[in-house]
């Protein structure tokens, strides 16, 4: 099955018992705008494709994680956007939830998503509850303090924000969180699923220098969201940091040590090639992002 497919299905399954006859239909529907149409879905592909690496006995059991995990990013979004944190007016192409429900829905479906990311895992683990605890503390961990992405949004508003420790947390995390919860949801035990922390946290921090590359470079069309926010509210870029030259060195430098940390596993080159054809797809859009910057700033100057 293509796993983009499976990871819409399983969504969709998750999403459509909320809607039962007394649910408040706009907060449903706020819901549901909050996580379709479909981002990238890097995340639930991730915990999908390590549970596939690593050998999955309960498929039904990967989904509900590769599902809690992006119901936790959809949330994080609807609340990220919001007037007190980045203001922000679009999300993938279409107006923020905030934007198209108000601010009290907006809160009240990132909310319902935190709340039903934790349903569905433990609902999925109906065929293995003795793997439950650990997918509920790593899910946890993940979102939470001290290292999670609530502690990165947390960071910004400290006086001081140290950037590698922001990055971590505000996209690693999850990455990290999605990672380990393919190889537990998969059957391995503590010390074989802790050995994909790193891979998880490195394609994490990749997807977030990337993420900053194209908030300098890239367009609100192409990106699909305001872009240049980063400048605007003081927050760290590694692209505004560094430079383009340096930041692109650090993603590369990131992907590799990813790559290499990817324990032996009976999928791993299967897990390898998945992994460099989405970053394949983050360089063609970094690259025309660039050729699209030197061309507006070719025709300013002319």
């Amino acid at each position: 099955m293509d796993l983009a497919f499976r990871v819409e299905r399983a969504l969709r399954a998750a999403l459509d018992p909320m809607c039962a006859p007394g649910a408040p239909p706009r907060l449903a529907a706020a819901v549901y705008h909050s996580v379709f149409p479909a981002g990238a879905r890097i995340r639930p592909q991730l915990c999908l494709r390590v549970a596939s690496a690593v050998g999955e006995d309960v498929p039904g059991l990967a989904d509900g994680a590769a599902v809690a995990v992006e119901l936790i990013h959809c949330a994080s979004l609807v609340h990220d956007d919001l007037p007190c944190f980045d203001a922000a007016t679009t999300r993938r192409g279409q107006p923020s939830t905030h934007r198209a429900f108000g601010e009290p829905l907006a809160v009240l479906a990132g909310d319902q998503l935190i709340v039903l990311a934790f349903e569905v895992l433990a609902r999925s683990a109906t065929a293995a509850p003795a793997r439950l605890g650990r997918l509920v503390t790593t899910l946890a961990r993940g979102v939470g303090m001290p290292y999670g992405i609530i502690a990165g949004q947390g960071w910004e508003s400290e006086p001081s924000i140290p950037t590698t420790l922001y990055r971590r947390a505000k996209t690693g995390a999850l990455f990290e969180a999605a990672a380990l919860s393919g190889a537990i949801s998969a059957g391995a035990d503590a010390e074989r699923a802790e050995a994909w922390r790193v891979f998880g946290q490195r394609i994490g921090e990749a997807y977030q220098v990337a993420d900053d590359l194209l908030d300098v470079l890239s367009d609100p069309a192409s990106a699909g969201k305001p872009v240049g926010r980063d400048g605007v509210l003081g927050r760290p870029n590694v692209a505004c940091d560094l430079g383009l030259g340096a930041s692109t060195q650090l993603f590369e430098q990131l992907v590799q040590s990813a790559i290499e940390a990817i324990p032996p596993c009976a999928g791993r080159e299967e897990l390898c090639d998945w992994t460099a054809g989405v970053v394949e797809r983050i360089r063609r859009r970094v690259r025309l992002s660039e050729e699209e910057a030197r061309q507006e700033q070719r025709t300013s100057s002319a």
